[in-house]
C-alpha cells in the first residue's frame, strides 16, 4: 500500500489513483440532488448495463482517445449516480488502467522499447519518467544492484567505493580521482547512457596478444562497467582460485555521459578509450600510457610484472629455459600497453549425455606455468582448446583431444607404476584407434580386426551414433566404481599433489610443436578423470603430466546463443593464431 501511494505521489498530475477516484464518487454522489438515494448498489449496476447495451449505435457516450489526464465529466445518460469517472466495467484501453498498474506493466518491457513508447502520448512520457522502472530495467538486464539513493544515504567514500570495485594494489590512495556525486543522477540516466550503450562489450573475450591470448570478463559491478582479465594461479597450484587484474573501467561522470579509463599500470586510473571495430570485436586504447612506466624504468617494471605474473623473483627460477621463456613473454606483452583487441568467445553448451560438465580450466604446462583452456564435447569427441597460451602451442589451439569411445582399464598399482606398461596400453589402443579411421575413410573394404590384448574397453562401449545410444552416453552409464591410481615412475608432475583415485580413462591425443609453433603434431596420451572438477593428462612422448582443475567464477553474458556459434567460435579461435 506504502508503495502504491508513493507511486501515485510520483505520478501527480498524470492520473488519479483508485482510491482518488472512489472520493471523486462520493462527492458527486452528495452533490447530485436528482440522484435516487434509496436505490442500492447491486440494481444501480443493473441498470448502468442495461442502459448500456439497449443504447442504439451512435448515441452511446463516446470515449476519449486522447491521452489527457481529465476525464469526462457527464454521465451521459449513464443514470445518476454514476460517473464517468469511474469508467467501464471492463477497461477498453491501456489509457483506462491506473497509473500503478502502467508502471508495473512498463517495468516488464524491454528497456531498448520504452523510449518509442514515450512517444505515444504525453501521459506515456510521464509514466516513463517514474524510477522504478528503470530500476527494474537495470537489475534484470545487466544485474545491477546497488542503490543510487543508499549511497547517497550511507556517504561512502570516493576511495572506499573505488577500492570496493578495483581492489588496485596500491599503498596510497593520493592518485584517486574522486567520483561524481550521484545525487542528480538516476537510473533512467545509467541504463541510457552508460548500460544500454555497451551492453555489446558485456560477456568473455580473448585478446589478440600473439601466442599468449588470455581471458577477458566484462560485468556490470555496481555503478561500473569494469574490463576484469582473469590470470591462472601462481606455477604449481592449480587448484588454487582464479587473480583477477582491472584493464579499464565505464562509469558515469557526468549525467548523460560516460567515462572510459584505463586502469593499467600502477599510477590509477587515467584516460582511456573503446572502439568497437566489428561484431563481436572490440578494441580499448590508453591515451597516457607514461601512467604505465615505473620511476625504475623497465628493470622495476620487470620485477613488478615477474612478482604479479610468477609470484617470485628472477633469482628463484634457476632453469635457464624457463628464464628465457618468462622474459620473453614480457618484452612481447609490455608493449601493447593495453591497446588491444579482442574478440568475442563463449562458454561451451551442455548437454545430459556429456561425461562430465564442459567449461573453463586451469592446467599445468611445464615451463609454460599454467594455462587456461576450454573443455567441450562434441559427439563421441571430448576437445580441450586453449585460451592462454605460449610460444610452442599458441593461444586457440586444439591441445588435447579424447576419444570416448576408447576407454583404458587401468591394471593394478603395481603395473601402473611401469610406464612401459602403461605406454603399451594406450599405443595399442591407439593403433586400434587409427585402423578404424582407415576403415571407415575406405568403407568398401570391410576387415574384421581382433581387439589386441589389454585392449578390450575398447569395444566395451556402442558406438557413437547408434540407434537409441547418445554419443558419449554408453561411456557415462558404464562407469565404474573409482579405483587408485598412481602416476608412472619417470614422469614429470609439476605438482606431486594429484588424486589418487580416478573414475575413468581414456585414450586421447596432446598437440606439441616446436618453437614458433613449428612442427605440430597429435601424439597419443591418456586421460584421466579424477571428479567431476579434475582431469589429468599423460603425455607418452614427453612423459609429462598435466593436472586441470575447474575455473569456479561466476561468468554471466557468456553462455553461446545457439550450438552453431559455439562450433563456429571455435574454429575461428583456430585461424586467429595459427
Amino acid at each position: 500500500m506504502l508503495l502504491r501511494m508513493a507511486v501515485c505521489a510520483r505520478l501527480c498530475g498524470v492520473g488519479q489513483s483508485r482510491r482518488c477516484r472512489r472520493r471523486q464518487r462520493h462527492s458527486q454522489a452528495d452533490q447530485d440532488s436528482d440522484s435516487e438515494m434509496d436505490m442500492d448498489d447491486e440494481e444501480e449496476e443493473e441498470r448502468v448495463v442495461g442502459k448500456t447495451k439497449d443504447e442504439p449505435e451512435g448515441s452511446s457516450v463516446s470515449r476519449s482517445s486522447s491521452c489527457h489526464n481529465s476525464r469526462p465529466s457527464g454521465a451521459g445518460g449513464l443514470g445518476s449516480g454514476a460517473s464517468a469517472s469511474a469508467g467501464p466495467p471492463h477497461p477498453q484501453s491501456l489509457l483506462d488502467l491506473p497509473p500503478e498498474l502502467l508502471v508495473e506493466i512498463f517495468s516488464s518491457l524491454p528497456g531498448a522499447a520504452l523510449p518509442n513508447l514515450a512517444l505515444v502520448c504525453k501521459k506515456f512520457r510521464q509514466i516513463l519518467n517514474t524510477e522504478t522502472i528503470w530500476r527494474r530495467r537495470c537489475t534484470e538486464e545487466f544485474g545491477m544492484k546497488d542503490d543510487l539513493r543508499k549511497m547517497e544515504i550511507v556517504g561512502m567514500s570516493s576511495r572506499d567505493l573505488y577500492v570496493k570495485r578495483v581492489n588496485p594494489q596500491v599503498k596510497s590512495g593520493r592518485f584517486m580521482k574522486l567520483l561524481p556525486d550521484y545525487e542528480h543522477m538516476d537510473y533512467r540516466d545509467v541504463y541510457t547512457h552508460l548500460l544500454h550503450p555497451y551492453r555489446h562489450i558485456l560477456g568473455l573475450w580473448q585478446p589478440d596478444i600473439g601466442p599468449y591470448g588470455g581471458l577477458l570478463n566484462v560485468v556490470v559491478d555496481g555503478l561500473f562497467i569494469i574490463g576484469w582479465m582473469y590470470l591462472p594461479p601462481h606455477d604449481p597450484r592449480v587448484e588454487d582460485p582464479m587473480r583477477r587484474r582491472p584493464l579499464f573501467r565505464i562509469h558515469m561522470w557526468e549525467k548523460n555521459k560516460a567515462t572510459i579509463e584505463c586502469m593499467y599500470g600502477h599510477k590509477g586510473p587515467h584516460k582511456g578509450d573503446i572502439q568497437t571495430v566489428k561484431k563481436d570485436e572490440f578494441s580499448t586504447k590508453c591515451n597516457q600510457t607514461d601512467h604505465h612506466r615505473m620511476p625504475g624504468g623497465r628493470q622495476e617494471e620487470f620485477r613488478t610484472w615477474l612478482e604479479e605474473e610468477w609470484g617470485r623473483t628472477l633469482e628463484d627460477i634457476f632453469h635457464e629455459h624457463m628464464q628465457e621463456l618468462i622474459l620473453m613473454k614480457f618484452i612481447y606483452t609490455s608493449q601493447y600497453d593495453n591497446c588491444l583487441t579482442y574478440r568475442r568467445i563463449y562458454l561451451p553448451p551442455c548437454l545430459p549425455s556429456d561425461l562430465l560438465q564442459p567449461g573453463l580450466f586451469k592446467g599445468t604446462y611445464g615451463s609454460h606455468g599454467l594455462e587456461i583452456i576450454m573443455l567441450s564435447f562434441h559427439d563421441s569427441k571430448a576437445k580441450a582448446t586453449k585460451l592462454t597460451g605460449d610460444p610452442n602451442v599458441p593461444a586457440g589451439q586444439l591441445t588435447l583431444e579424447i576419444d570416448l569411445n576408447c576407454p583404458v582399464h587401468l591394471p593394478d598399482l603395481e603395473h601402473q607404476r611401469s610406464m612401459e606398461e602403461l605406454s603399451r596400453l594406450v599405443l595399442e589402443v591407439h593403433e586400434e584407434a587409427q585402423r578404424g579411421l582407415q576403415a571407415r575413410d575406405a568403407p568398401s573394404e570391410v576387415a574384421e580386426v581382433a581387439p589386441p590384448q589389454g585392449a578390450e574397453g575398447l569395444h566395451s562401449a556402442p558406438p557413437a551414433g547408434a540407434e537409441g545410444v547418445e554419443p558419449g552416453a554408453a561411456a557415462c552409464s558404464a562407469a565404474p566404481e573409482p579405483q587408485p591410481f598412481v602416476l608412472p615412475l619417470g614422469v614429470m608432475a609439476r605438482n606431486e599433489v594429484y588424486p589418487r583415485t580416478c573414475k575413468m580413462c581414456f585414450y586421447g591425443t596432446g598437440l606439441i610443436a616446436g618453437h614458433g609453433f613449428t612442427s605440430p603434431e597429435r601424439t597419443p596420451g591418456l586421460f584421466i578423470l579424477f571428479d567431476d572438477d579434475r582431469f589429468g593428462f599423460i603425455w607418452l612422448e614427453l612423459k609429462s603430466f598435466s593436472l586441470y582443475s575447474r575455473l569456479t567464477d561466476q561468468l554471466s553474458h557468456a553462455q553461446a546463443p545457439t550450438l552453431e556459434r559455439f562450433e563456429a567460435m571455435l574454429r575461428n579461435m583456430q585461424s586467429w593464431t595459427s
